[in-house]
C-alpha cells in the first residue's frame, strides 16, 4: 500500500513537471517568435506600422490562459474552490445519510 502511494505521488509529481515544461515551452517560443517578428517588422517598415503586435496580442491571450491553468491561478473555479466543493459535497453526503 505505502509503495502504490509513493508510485501515485510520484506520476503526479511528473505530470506537474510536464505541465511546467510545456508551459516555459511555450512560454520561450512566444518570446522568440515575437521578438523575430517584431525585427522583421523594424526591418521592413521601420515600426511605422506594427502589425507584429496583432500576433503578440492574439497568441499572448494563449500564453496568459495557459499560465492560469499551469499555475492554478483562477480565482474562481481554481485548486482550492475545487477542494472546498469536494468536501462540501462529501458533508452533505454523510448529513443526509446518517436521517436515512
Amino acid at each position: 500500500m505505502e509503495n502504490l502511494d509513493k508510485e501515485s505521488k510520484y506520476m503526479r509529481a511528473k505530470e506537474r513537471v510536464d505541465e511546467l515544461k510545456k508551459f516555459y515551452a511555450n512560454l520561450w517560443s512566444y518570446i522568440l517568435v515575437i521578438s523575430i517578428l517584431a525585427l522583421i517588422n523594424y526591418l521592413t517598415n521601420g515600426f511605422s506600422y506594427m502589425w507584429f503586435l496583432w500576433a503578440a496580442f492574439g497568441w499572448g491571450i494563449g500564453v496568459f490562459f495557459h499560465a492560469v491553468g499551469t499555475f492554478n491561478l483562477n480565482p474562481f473555479f481554481g485548486k482550492g474552490w475545487e477542494e472546498r466543493k469536494i468536501k462540501e459535497f462529501m458533508k452533505e453526503d454523510e448529513n443526509t445519510k446518517k436521517w436515512r
